[in-house]
């Protein structure tokens, strides 16, 4: 949470897990979650979500992650973003997926960019959830496309 406006109380908590469940039955696909293989242990979630707000580059689907920062480092976001990119590519049939953050989250932004995402200065905005003159309300676009993604490299398995 450290790019976000503040940390979530219990009860902002568990409305975004009910939010997360009706995404799922709404859409097919969300925001799935991220477990250490070892031990099981919760991590945070990495998936797939249909933003609530509209923007210049919505309808549109996010990949999106949120990753305990005990774990930051470690390739956790990366591959797990690379599973979900196979499902939203293959199984979801979806044509495009975009993810955004702040300019200065440079782990998100590095993850957006060894899964295969671009990013054109022509698509940053204003996070519209935030008010003028909020420090985190600039957001950098990404997007990655279908057909860039299965002939990027290391991703042949979509062949």
């Amino acid at each position: 949470m450290e790019f976000f406006p503040a940390l979530l109380s219990r009860g902002e908590s568990d409305g975004l897990a009910d939010r997360i469940e009706a995404h799922f039955a709404e859409h097919g696909f969300g925001l799935f979650a991220a477990e250490l293989r070892a031990t099981r242990e919760f991590i945070g979630y990495i998936g797939l979500a249909v933003p609530a707000f509209e923007a210049a580059f919505t309808p549109c689907v996010e990949i999106g992650w949120r990753i305990a920062a005990d774990q930051w480092g470690q390739g956790l976001a990366t591959e797990g973003a690379r599973e979900v990119l196979r499902f939203a590519f293959g199984e979801s049939k979806l044509d495009a997926v975009v993810s955004f953050t702040v300019p200065s989250n440079r782990r998100s932004r590095r993850v957006m960019e060894k899964i295969g995402m671009t990013q054109d200065p022509r698509d940053d905005f204003e996070h519209p959830h935030l008010p003028e003159g909020h420090p985190l309300r600039r957001h950098v676009l990404h997007r990655l496309r279908r057909s860039d993604w299965v002939a990027g490299e290391g991703n042949r398995e979509m062949r």
